[in-house]
């Protein structure tokens, strides 16, 4: 019934439909890179005007049955001049491409006066996100470089900011909020990326202090864009990783157009060279599309769909970890039985139906339904000698264990299987009370249904004994007297779970831009609610409500320099997810309360000229102070919570960002980033949290050799101290704060333009292309050790437990192919 109840809403869209007897031209503006426009002025000889938005857009409504005259000029573009004679009620699509005012390499445009800076958010060009693959292709790519956020792992696209874990990111897709699936347990397993770069078309990114429009999370919000096409097009990508292909078209009357595009991955390249040795099949697909339908000037009707099969096959064989001292030198060698096999299918819709009422008000309607199936096998033996190593150069022996300290075996098995099915109904309108006003709000309910069953244990034998779980109640007197107890696995979970969430939600905003005195002033108040009930078989229900006052203030002095400060701050609570509400032992805790955070942001921007080039510095200070904290463990990217709000937590730090035309005609950015973050568990003190990160570098370079431009390179270069490496099972985590090894890589990527779009060939094959480039790239480039956790070995004889890092991907070499039709 609940299916049924969302088709039928589904079907309500249609009936907005509205049609317009006016004439009408519209379209979008681009660039000769084929880069949407913002600012232009477009005006028409009958006196009526308007400017393209941030995504190029624009639509005029001019008079029909006489030629009008329609200008469009830009700053840096030179101008366009089109006659049009429209009937009545006909509308028309027109994309002018503007060409730059002087021949010359097209600059880099940073000002302080954009709505992203007095946002407070990052843009990411989409030709950034096309250029700089990495070993995860993906937003997630360039994400890392920025200060603030903290990627240790180049096999996830998971992320954490400013403190936060991988729970408390926001994702949208032009407003349609995304998911993850909820079973992955390390980088290996994940596949792609939701968003796919050959669909984007903006990309804005927000650390913190966001607006109330944006949801309940504690940390940030990634904001994407996917394009509305112009012309027909084809893009593909091939690598040794895998590939992908795009396609877009338009109808010949413009009121449909549409954008696909299907992706593969295979990771064999990066996981045939980790320390564990095995057969693994690690295959990644997903299809996406998007699709819109002009039914009239005042109603488009949008889609976004996707489907995501993953699929993760291992059978490990062995492995070996050296560690320790020179002067102590220590390793682990482990020889597995068993086999691992893993699978996530996800599938996504979602309609959103847009109405302008007027040229000021803008009504929407969005309903989504997401549904993922998961499951997690395996079966691994995993026998281990922990000892010392053969230092003695020469000795054929070199490298190898020569004594045994530790002797034993673990046997780890799950049977895990969840099912997920989340709608969403929403309706999002704006106001625009005027040139400079604004107001927006929001109406939306989601239902969750869950269903999961979660079985997992763990039997560890050390030196031939069966190591029980410290809390275990019979006591073992050997040898004074023989031990009778059962035999007990080391960790044992059984939980099957049956939950549904209802949630809803509402936010209302202000915003304004104004003068104060000489000085450009931008301010924006809003306030969110967010009820939600739990309920499900075996679990008593539970209700609660939060509101989160938001606000934000800009002000852009009247001074030589191009300088901006701003302001921003609220609190933000974070309701718990079905991850947050079930504990370590699987069962499902239903009175979890939201976690609370005060967020205080201050931020300035600085735009000057170095080398008669164009420059920005970013510079943010923040603080959060966070109560009704959930504590969590972190396991690779697998986030176990204690489902009690029995901690307080605090974090603050400094962002700084520079960016810019280093080498005229591309833009480059350095980042520092320093963070501190602790919490407080039962009132025991504060100790570090698991992504306590204390200073962080990140850099993007591009570069091209002077006399031969078509030659580029990329340079991804990220320095992380480490965070804790976490605590043994049953552990206390105040008695283990040990730090992983700072986090250092840097990938270099290589590419010829074997054709130039700027150009033009007088051969036949390459005027197939309209783009074609060819490329290496070294992901690790320094081939540098770094570690995601430990695995903790015990050592029978002297009973300690050793923190062995489990190292993350070597030097690995990629090629790639790149075109556009």
């Amino acid at each position: 019934m609940k299916r049924l109840h969302f088709i039928v809403l589904l079907s309500l869209l249609f009936s907005l439909l509205s049609f317009s007897q006016s004439a009408i031209i519209r379209g979008v503006i681009l660039d000769e890179n084929n880069n949407p426009i913002n600012d232009v002025n477009i005006k028409a000889s009958t006196g009526e005007g308007t400017a393209s938005n941030e995504n190029g857009f624009y639509e005029l409504k001019i008079p029909f049955g006489v030629e009008v005259t329609i200008v469009f000029t830009h700053i840096n573009h030179k101008r366009i001049e089109a006659k049009f004679n429209l009937k009545n009620g006909q509308e028309l699509e027109y994309n002018p491409v503007l060409n730059i005012e002087i021949e010359q390499i097209a600059t880099v445009v940073i000002s302080t006066n954009t709505r992203q800076s007095i946002d407070g958010v990052v843009s990411i060009t989409p030709k950034t996100l096309r250029t700089i693959k990495g070993a995860q292709p993906g937003v997630e790519n360039i994400l890392k470089t920025l200060p603030g956020v903290n990627i240790s792992n180049e096999l996830s696209t998971q992320y954490s900011v400013r403190g936060g874990n991988f729970d408390e990111n926001l994702v949208y897709v032009n407003e349609i909020e995304v998911y993850r699936p909820f079973l992955i347990r390390s980088g290996n397993q994940e596949g792609l990326s939701f968003v796919n770069t050959d669909l984007v078309q903006n990309v804005d990114f927000s650390a913190g202090g966001f607006q109330a429009k944006y949801g309940d999370k504690l940390s940030s919000v990634l904001d994407i864009t996917y394009r509305n096409p112009v012309s027909f097009g084809i893009r593909t990508d091939l690598s040794l990783l895998g590939g992908s292909v795009a396609a877009e078209a338009v109808s010949k009357d413009g009121k449909f157009s549409g954008i696909a595009g299907v992706r593969y991955r295979d990771n064999s390249l990066i996981l045939n060279n980790l320390e564990t040795e095995g057969n693994v099949e690690p295959v990644f697909a997903d299809a996406q599309t998007y699709l819109t339908y002009r039914f009239s000037s005042k109603f488009h009707l949008n889609f976004l769909g996707n489907i995501s099969l993953n699929k993760y096959n291992f059978q490990p064989e062995n492995r070996q970890t050296n560690f320790g001292t020179l002067e102590e030198p220590v390793a682990l060698l482990v020889f597995y039985d068993g086999q691992e096999k893993d699978q996530y299918q996800t599938y996504f819709g979602a309609f959103k139906a847009n109405y302008f009422v007027s040229d000021d008000l803008t009504l929407k309607l969005i309903a989504s339904a997401y549904h993922t199936t998961e499951q997690e096998y395996f079966d691994i033996l995993a026998q281990y000698r922990l000892g010392e190593v053969n230092t003695n150069i020469g000795d054929e022996n070199l490298g190898e264990v020569e004594f045994s300290e530790g002797i034993g075996s673990q046997l780890t098995h799950a049977r895990n299987d969840l099912d997920a099915f989340i709608v969403n109904a929403e309706h999002r309108g704006d106001y625009k009370i005027d040139d400079e006003s604004t107001v927006e709000w929001s109406v939306k309910y989601t239902h969750e249904d869950i269903r999961d069953r979660l079985v997992e244990w763990e039997v560890i034998d050390s030196a031939g004994f069966s190591i029980r779980p410290p809390n275990f109640s019979s006591p073992n007197l050997q040898p004074i007297a023989p031990f009778s107890g059962p035999l007990t696995a080391f960790e044992n979970i059984r939980a099957l779970n049956k939950v549904q969430i209802d949630r809803l939600q509402a936010f209302g905003q202000y915003s304004k831009r104004t003068n104060w005195g000489e000085n450009e002033v931008f301010y924006n108040v809003g306030v969110r609610a967010h009820s939600w009930t739990v309920n499900g078989e075996g679990i008593k229900g539970s209700s609660q409500t939060v509101v989160s006052p938001r606000a934000q203030f800009a002000i852009k002095p009247d001074w030589d320099k191009d300088m901006l400060f701003r302001v921003a701050g609220g609190l933000y609570y974070q309701p718990p997810f079905y991850r947050e509400l079930r504990d370590s032992s699987g069962v499902v805790q239903p009175n979890v309360k939201a976690q609370k955070s005060f967020h205080i942001v201050l931020g300035n921007e600085y735009s000057f000229k170095i080398w008669d080039r164009p420059f920005k510095l970013v510079t943010e200070a923040y603080y959060k102070g966070l109560s009704d904290v959930n504590p969590y463990t972190l396991e690779n990217v697998r986030i176990r919570y204690r489902a009690k709000n029995n901690a307080k937590a605090y974090a603050y730090g400094l962002d700084m960002r520079l960016n810019g035309e280093f080498v005229p005609g591309t833009e480059s950015w350095f980042s520092f980033g320093y963070l501190k973050t602790e919490e407080n568990i039962d009132n025991r003190g504060y100790i570090a949290r698991p992504t306590d990160q204390r200073l962080k570098f990140g850099a993007l370079f591009q570069d091209y050799v002077p006399n031969m431009p078509d030659l580029k390179m990329y340079l991804n270069l990220v320095y992380n101290t480490g965070v804790p490496g976490g605590s043994p099972s049953y552990a206390d985590p105040y008695d283990f704060q040990i730090r992983l090894r700072d986090y250092r890589r840097a990938d270099l990527g290589i590419s010829f333009q074997v054709v130039n779009p700027e150009k033009t060939y007088n051969s036949k094959w390459k005027k197939a292309f309209r783009e074609l480039s060819i490329g290496f790239e070294i992901y690790n480039m320094f081939n540098n050790q770094n570690s995601i956790t430990n695995t903790w070995v015990r050592d029978v004889y002297t009973k300690r437990q050793f923190a062995i890092p489990n190292y993350l991907t070597p030097r690995v070499f990629n090629l790639r192919l790149s075109a556009r039709f």
